[in-house]
């Protein structure tokens, strides 16, 4: 009932920059929770940055300093600015959504998940 699509993976070279992105649409009362996940080959999937309502983030050691993430309360979106990436950023990512449907009805979605590739 929560459909989000992503946007922005690709191809960068070590040091460079890339911007995701992933809307929500839907019958949607609130946002609680925005977050985004990836997932290297062979490895489990973790979690990178998550976002609140109140605007408290966290984020995964790895990427501290790096990455920033940010949301657009009026659009349903949310933001992963990922600065300075190694290789070993490289992943499927993926934003995940936890909230409230109207009818107070909690949901929970995933993106359908943007290839993120550093390499020379």
């Amino acid at each position: 009932q929560v459909q989000l699509v992503e946007s922005g993976g690709g191809l960068v070279q070590p040091g460079g920059s890339l911007r995701l992105s992933c809307a929500a649409s839907g019958r949607i009362f609130s946002i609680n929770t925005m977050g985004w996940y990836r997932q290297a080959p062979g490895k489990e999937r973790e979690l990178v940055a998550s976002i609140t309502s109140a605007g408290i983030t966290n984020y995964v050691d790895s990427v501290k300093g790096r990455f920033t993430i940010s949301r657009d309360n009026a659009k349903n979106t949310v933001f992963l600015q990922m600065n300075s990436l190694k290789p070993e950023d490289t992943a499927v990512y993926y934003c995940n959504f936890r909230g409230l449907l109207r009818g107070y009805r909690p949901f929970e979605s995933w993106g359908q998940g943007t290839q993120v590739t550093v390499s020379s």
